[in-house]
C-alpha cells in the first residue's frame, strides 16, 4: 500500500521535471504570471485528485470499509518508513515552493502554500487509511509528515534557502528475494518497498554556514544518514514464507556519516542542467561513508 502511495509522488516529480526542464525554476523577478499559476494548479490538482481517487478505487475498494479509526504503526520497520514520510513531505514542500515561485508567487506565500504541500497532500492519503478496516489513521505518519514540512518551511523562512536538505539513497539487498510480495520483485518496487536498502539523510551544505568570501567549495556537503537491516516484515520477521522456513535475521538500526554533493550548487551556465539538478536534488550522491551499528563500524568506499 505504501508502494502505491509512493507512485503518486513519483508522478508529481515527473511532471515537476517536465516543468523544470522547460522553464528555469525560481526566476529572478517575482511578477505573478496567472498563466503559469493556472498551469501549476492544474498539474498539482490533477495529480492530487487522480491519485486519491485512483488509490481509492484501485486499492482500497478491495478491502472492507470501517468508521474512522487510528492505527499505531510507530514500531514498524524500525521507523525507517517514518523517516521516509518526513523526507517525502520535505521534498513535496520543495516542489510546491519551487512551482509557486516559478509562477511569480511571493516568497512568503510560496512558503506557506507551497511548503505545506507535502503535509496537506499526505494527510488526504492518510484519510484513506483511516476508513479502511485493514489499516487506520497513523498519528506517527502525521507527526513525520509535519516534521518534514517543518524542516523545509523553517529554513525557507529563516535562511531563504535550504542549508540542510533531506535526501534519499537506495541499494538492493538479499532480503527482497525472500519476500518479493512484501519487499518488491522489480528494482523500482524494491526502491519503494525494501526498507533494508533505503537510507535517509540530512545533508548540510558547509559553505552556506561560512562567510560569503569563503573559498570553500559551494557544492560540498556533509551528511548523516539513518537506515536499518534484517527486516522481512513490518513489526517482526516470519519464521517461514509459503511453507519454506527462513533463517532468523537480527533487525538492527544503522547510522551513517558521509560526504555529499549539493546538486543545486554545482556551477554550470546551462539552464537545462540547473533545472535537472534541482529535480534530482532529493537523491544522495554516492560517496564514501562510515556505518555505525550494533554490528560494529564499517567503512564503505562508495555507499548508496
Amino acid at each position: 500500500m505504501k508502494f502505491l502511495k509512493s507512485l503518486a509522488l513519483f508522478a508529481l516529480i515527473f511532471l515537476y521535471g517536465i516543468q523544470g526542464l522547460n522553464a528555469q525554476i525560481l526566476p529572478a523577478d517575482s511578477v505573478l504570471s496567472k498563466k503559469k499559476l493556472y498551469a501549476v494548479a492544474a498539474i498539482e490538482g490533477s495529480i492530487w485528485v487522480g491519485s486519491v481517487v485512483g488509490l481509492n478505487y484501485a486499492w482500497y475498494s478491495d478491502f472492507e470499509k470501517s468508521s474512522w479509526h487510528s492505527f499505531n504503526d510507530n514500531s514498524e520497520w524500525l521507523q525507517v518508513d517514518k523517516v521516509g514520510h518526513a523526507t517525502t513531505s520535505y521534498f513535496l514542500g520543495k516542489i510546491g515552493y519551487d512551482m509557486l515561485r516559478w509562477s511569480g508567487v511571493s516568497h512568503k506565500k510560496s512558503i506557506w502554500y507551497g511548503g505545506s504541500l507535502g503535509f496537506v497532500y499526505l494527510t488526504s492519503i492518510e484519510m484513506l487509511d483511516a476508513y479502511s478496516q485493514n489499516w487506520g489513521f497513523s498519528w506517527g505518519d502525521m507527526a513525520a509528515n509535519a516534521i518534514g514540512s517543518g524542516i523545509y518551511m523553517t529554513q525557507a523562512a529563516v535562511w531563504k534557502e535550504q542549508r540542510i536538505s533531506m535526501r534519499y539513497s537506495f541499494h538492493t539487498t538479499k532480503y527482497a528475494a525472500m519476500r518479493p510480495n512484501v519487499l518488491g520483485s522489480s528494482f523500482m518496487e524494491r526502491a519503494l518497498k525494501d526498507y533494508n536498502g533505503q537510507t535517509y539523510w540530512l545533508s548540510a551544505n558547509i559553505y552556506s554556514f561560512m562567510p560569503d568570501d569563503s573559498r570553500f567549495p559551494k557544492w560540498l556537503n556533509v551528511a548523516v544518514g539513518y537506515g536499518a537491516e534484517g527486516m522481512l516484515g513490518g513489526f517482526s520477521n516470519p519464521d517461514e514464507v509459503d511453507g519454506h522456513p527462513i533463517a532468523p535475521y537480527d533487525r538492527y538500526r544503522q547510522y551513517y556519516l558521509s560526504l555529499d554533493v549539493d546538486w543545486t550548487r554545482i556551477p554550470t551556465k546551462s539552464k537545462f542542467l540547473k533545472s535537472f539538478f534541482n529535480v534530482i536534488s532529493f537523491l544522495k550522491f554516492p560517496m564514501p561513508a562510515i556505518e555505525f551499528s550494533e554490528k560494529g563500524t564499517v567503512f564503505h568506499p562508495i555507499y548508496y
